[in-house]
């Protein structure tokens, strides 16, 4: 019995991650990008997951959830079976922003780092970070809901964008003159690997939170405009 191993679910968006960390190894990631499919897809995905690696969900030390922001049924649908998971068989949960996840998998860069999740609607969910050596990207303030237009022309370069941007807003992004450009592709995806490991740093410090009060991190109201 392996009680050493934390397993990472993250639907705040379409794009849908899970993994399982043991501390020194990401021992099993999978990624996509859902249709709508995230509340019939995630259940037989993390047991299959499980079954890859000889585990069952009891045998886990805790669980880490992407906690927002992004989409209302996104959220609900990941935060509900990671609950669910830590409730049942009695493990630590961890709750981690969703942006954070994304900032930590890159590398330092020349000037802020912009990061953002789709929100639907044409908006998006974006957050700024600031380079701290031996930190990492911190973010310099709450993340906040937004549109490409107004986002580009009250920021100043120089800017690293990451995350779901989508081909219309990269050449929005290219075409300011100001100092802004993309991470690669491979580089914008918001891996649960990540997200795995900001969950076990934060549970082995005992930074966890209680299932029965853990909430989603929402920038708008979702039955809201």
């Amino acid at each position: 019995m392996n009680l050493t191993m934390l397993l990472a679910i993250d639907t705040a968006t379409r794009w849908t991650g899970l993994a399982l960390y043991d501390g020194r190894s990401v021992l099993a990631e999978v990624g996509w990008r859902a249709a709508n499919t995230q509340t019939v897809e995630l259940a037989p995905a993390v047991a299959d997951l499980l079954q890859r690696v000889g585990l069952q969900a009891a045998e886990l030390m805790g669980v880490a959830v992407a906690l927002g922001p992004g989409s209302y049924t996104g959220l609900r649908i990941g935060l509900g079976l990671a609950k669910g998971l830590a409730l049942a068989n009695r493990l630590p949960l961890v709750g981690v922003p969703t942006l954070d996840i994304l900032a930590a998998s890159l590398p330092e860069m020349a000037g802020q780092l912009v990061a953002v999740a789709e929100a639907g609607r044409s908006r998006i969910c974006a957050a700024r970070y600031r380079w701290q050596s031996g930190k990492g990207w911190q973010a310099q303030g709450e993340p906040a809901i937004d549109n490409w237009e107004n986002l580009l022309a009250n920021l100043e370069g120089p800017a690293v964008f990451a995350g779901e941007i989508s081909p219309v807003a990269a050449k929005m992004i290219r075409a300011t003159d100001k100092a802004f450009r993309l991470v690669p592709a491979a580089a914008a995806v918001r891996r649960a690997g990540y997200l795995a490991e900001l969950g076990w740093q934060r549970l082995r410090r005992g930074r966890t939170d209680d299932p029965a009060q853990l909430t989603p991190i929402y920038l708008r109201d979702p039955a809201g405009n």
